[in-house]
């Protein structure tokens, strides 16, 4: 959608099996309530994003500093959590606490990291790392944290300072230390509205593409429609892609497979709550539980949700790591009873699930060789292979832009398989557009 923006409507079309645009920046509209496929909420550094889907919405938008929380063993804590010790029932926080000064006197002598679980154990202490990083690392990530690699960490995963984490255990906890602080969300419509503008003369036919011949520059449709193009920029799952192309060779088709993500199933709540709950987002350590994390969508807008109800969405992963052993409908039921549990609602009203096949890339320790080998493979196509395409964030005021429209160009966190949120993917449209980011 934002390629299509950027390089001008009137010069693209877009193929979209879902009947809206958007891909996951989307909201459904169900049981007179608006879900957001997901949490979202826009946090962007960037100004001319911010100005951009400030005039795109077309409704006033919200701005508000998030509250975030964590939920573990019955306890609620403020996030991030290794910054907040004190809210953690002793014995155990002052272990944390002990834990964290032991290895920063040892940080005289540094130890590269490995792998995540490395990093975790240097970074936060063994005892914390061990009860409250490994567990969500399963949760949500679906895997064991060695099987993680360190380089999409950036500031995802706050380390603190001594300071930091002494206030936090004296229970005087500095300033916020998450990296999202202000947050802004449209008044009405959900997350959805931010894009009403971008959408506008958009050429968007649906349908599902079935294959895809690089050769011949032709994409074949479900319906027996063909399209030929000039300029192709993909924004489907790298994997999927690959597997929709012609004559492969099996060293690139092998590679493609050993690309992995995690599937996320929604369970989306409409309940009453009796007791206030002020986070916007919580996110649940507890591995006894199936709810990961869980967004009080009412927070967000009043209009999510009818008057005197709340709003609950929770996520639940699986992967090929870490499948699901129960049904969809299985879990939906658990997770409504530990929603229940941990007084987040009362009781539930009306409750639906919704199944998505691609959530999260997982960087683990095979992807960044596989995806060079992907990526290899399509440069003969016309894709230009770039200085930043295997790392998972991209630093924006270092790109260049595309001189010319590419021959073939992938889009998005997941076409690119990068750790990409919304003003991302919105800054790879004016990339490929060739936006000087020099203005951002």
């Amino acid at each position: 959608m934002s390629c299509s923006y950027h390089l001008g409507h009137e010069n693209c079309l877009i193929l979209d099996r879902n009947p809206y645009l958007g891909g996951h920046a989307t909201t459904h509209y169900r049981d007179n309530s608006f879900w957001d496929e997901g949490p979202h909420v826009l946090f962007t550094k960037y100004n001319a994003i911010q100005r951009l889907l400030s005039l795109s919405s077309e409704c006033e938008i919200s701005e508000f500093n998030a509250v975030v929380g964590n939920f573990y063993a019955g306890n609620w804590i403020p996030h991030p959590a290794q910054s907040h010790l004190h809210a953690i029932p002793e014995p155990l926080a002052g272990m944390c606490y002990r834990d964290f000064l032991a290895n920063l006197s040892q940080e005289s002598l540094p130890k590269e990291p490995k792998n995540y679980q490395e990093w975790l154990d240097q970074s936060l202490g063994f005892t914390f790392s061990r009860t409250f990083s490994h567990a969500y690392t399963r949760k949500y990530w679906t895997c064991e944290p060695i099987e993680l690699s360190t380089d999409w960490i950036g500031a995802r995963v706050s380390r603190p300072d001594l300071q930091t984490i002494t206030d936090g255990y004296k229970g005087q906890p500095r300033a916020n230390t998450h990296y999202i602080n202000s947050i802004r969300y449209p008044t009405s419509g959900g997350f959805k509205s931010f894009f009403n503008g971008l959408m506008k003369g958009a050429h968007h036919v649906t349908d599902q593409i079935t294959s895809v011949d690089l050769f011949d520059k032709t994409i074949f449709l479900a319906s027996g429609r063909s399209y030929s193009y000039d300029s192709l920029i993909s924004t489907m799952p790298l994997d999927a892609f690959i597997r929709l192309l012609r004559d492969v060779p099996e060293k690139v088709q092998k590679a493609a497979s050993l690309l992995r993500c995690s599937s996320l199933l929604l369970v989306n709540i409409l309940g009453k709550q009796s007791k206030y709950n002020p986070y916007h987002w919580i996110y649940v350590y507890d591995e006894n539980k199936y709810s990961t994390r869980v967004t009080q969508s009412h927070l967000l807008s009043s209009n999510n949700t009818p008057k005197g109800t709340v709003g609950i969405q929770i996520e639940v992963y699986e992967s090929p790591y870490r499948p699901f052993a129960r049904s969809h409908s299985e879990i939906a039921e658990k997770v409504i009873n530990e929603a229940v549990e941990m007084n987040i609602i009362d009781h539930p009203v009306l409750m639906h699930y919704h199944y998505v096949p691609y959530a999260n890339v997982i960087f683990d320790n095979n992807r960044r060789a596989a995806q060079d080998i992907v990526l290899s493979y399509l440069c003969q196509f016309g894709l230009e292979r770039e200085d930043n395409d295997l790392n998972p964030m991209t630093d924006w005021y270092s790109c260049k832009p595309f001189k010319q429209r590419p021959l073939l160009a992938l889009a998005g966190r997941f076409g690119q398989w990068k750790y990409f949120w919304s003003d991302d993917c919105i800054l790879r449209g004016m990339q490929i557009a060739g936006h000087d980011f020099h203005r951002l």
